[in-house]
């Protein structure tokens, strides 16, 4: 019987648009921003960013470096929000529901200071809710210092929530991430980005009892 149901942010909770992120990131004087965004782990100054091995605001000055002038806080910030096309108001009904019937929900994401400024903030839902109101505990690669798909991340989670993986539902877009847990033993759900997951879930959940 699954207890606790870990979900991925990109992808499942809010739907990705990668290419609008792109053309911000563009936008700012970022040529070939094409070449160093990813849909599911970046790489550069990104990267580094995402695994926590440079801060927000080491990420801001390099930025200002690549492109040859000052970036600012904000505009950083409307860059990586830029990967957000949309949050299904479906799903946020859905994460309320999963825990009034008893479900633990933790949130497991690749992801950095600038969105997490915004996604942990009173403006996630248009509700004056941030994230964390849908979630028991958040994991966020940047705090953590490692980036799915690696085994550590999801080893950390297991640990820190003393989770058995046979009892655990984990929910992401990323069929690399899928695998990595599915080799620790998770049961898993590997939706489309932006895909209606609602059904799918609960026939999974139906399924492992």
């Amino acid at each position: 019987m699954i207890k606790t149901i870990i979900f991925d942010f990109g992808g499942v909770i809010i739907t990705l648009d990668q290419p609008q992120a792109i053309r911000r990131f563009q936008a700012l004087g970022l040529a070939d921003a094409d070449k160093r965004l990813d849909a599911y782990t970046q790489g550069g100054i990104f990267g580094e960013l995402e695994e926590g091995r440079i801060t927000a605001e080491e990420f801001r000055i390099q930025l200002s470096a690549l492109v040859g002038h000052e970036v600012s806080v904000d505009e950083c910030r409307y860059a990586w929000v830029g990967y957000c096309k949309e949050l299904p108001h479906r799903n946020l009904l859905k994460l309320k529901e999963l825990r009034r019937r008893g479900y633990r929900l933790v949130l497991l994401s690749n992801t950095n200071p600038y969105m997490m400024s915004w996604a942990d903030s009173a403006d996630f839902d248009g509700s004056g809710h941030p994230v964390s109101d849908y979630f028991d505990a958040l994991y966020k690669s940047y705090e953590v210092g490692v980036m799915k798909p690696d085994p550590q991340f999801f080893r950390h989670v297991l640990e820190s929530e003393r989770l058995n993986p046979a009892e655990t539902l984990f929910v992401d877009d990323g069929p690399r991430n899928v695998a990595a847990a599915e080799a620790l033993g998770f049961h898993t759900l590997c939706p489309a980005n932006g895909a209606d997951w609602t059904l799918s879930i609960e026939q999974t959940l139906s399924s492992l009892l």
